[in-house]
This record gives C-alpha cells, sequence and structure tokens, in this order.
C-alpha cells in the first residue's frame, strides 16, 4: 500500500493462473492498477534534476518498480503484454542516469528489473 498526496495505490498479489484469464475481474484491475503505477513512476521521474536525484531515484525506482510494478511484471506471462510493459517502464527513466555507465552495467536499483528483462 503506498500512499501519496491524496492517490492510494494497491496492489493484490494473486496467482498467476487467475491473471492470465485476461476477461477476469483480478486481472482487469491488476491492469488498471499497474498502468495507475506506471503513470505516478514517469510522473516521479519528471521531477530529475528538480529535486535531488537520490530522492527521485529512491521513491521512482526503489519504492515503485522494485516493489509494485516489478510484481506486477513478475505476474504477466511472457509474451507482447510483458514486453510492452518493460518498453514503457524503461521509457519513464531519464537517459542521463545512464551516460557514465560503463557497458554492461546497470543502476543499482536497476538490478531486479534487468534480471526479469533477461529472463
Amino acid at each position: 500500500f503506498l500512499k501519496t498526496n491524496k492517490f492510494y495505490l494497491f496492489f493484490l498479489l494473486v496467482m498467476t493462473s487467475t491473471v492470465e484469464d485476461k476477461s477476469s475481474l483480478c486481472s482487469k484491475f491488476q491492469e488498471r492498477r499497474f498502468w495507475s503505477a506506471l503513470k505516478l513512476l514517469s510522473n516521479v521521474l519528471l521531477w530529475d534534476g528538480i529535486v535531488q536525484e537520490d530522492t527521485v531515484r529512491d521513491l521512482g525506482l526503489s519504492k515503485l518498480l522494485n516493489r509494485y510494478l516489478l510484481l506486477n511484471l513478475i505476474n504477466t506471462p511472457p509474451g507482447l503484454d510483458n514486453i510492452e510493459k518493460c518498453s514503457k517502464v524503461v521509457a519513464c527513466l531519464p537517459e542521463r542516469w545512464f551516460q557514465d555507465l560503463k557497458s554492461g552495467s546497470t543502476l543499482p536499483e536497476l538490478l531486479n528489473f534487468c534480471q526479469h528483462l533477461l529472463q
């Protein structure tokens, strides 16, 4: 449960079989929550350069991505749906965070997300 100003974000932990049935209410709920959380992540990361980078990375990556979005991604069956979601997450990330990184490395907060992409 994450409370950010009067915006509440709630994720249910459900069995993968329930989420695979796209017509189920649980699956539809999970989808709405994912896209709402992604929108929140996008908005949080827009504060990069205005608010201290450590604060933005902690809230955006450590809290939103690793605690909420990644749970949904892991429970989304492999396929186009999962690829689209991962692509949207990547599109939110500020490019300047990666300018000084060596090839093949990433931000520590993105290790779990990268492992999911490799799977």
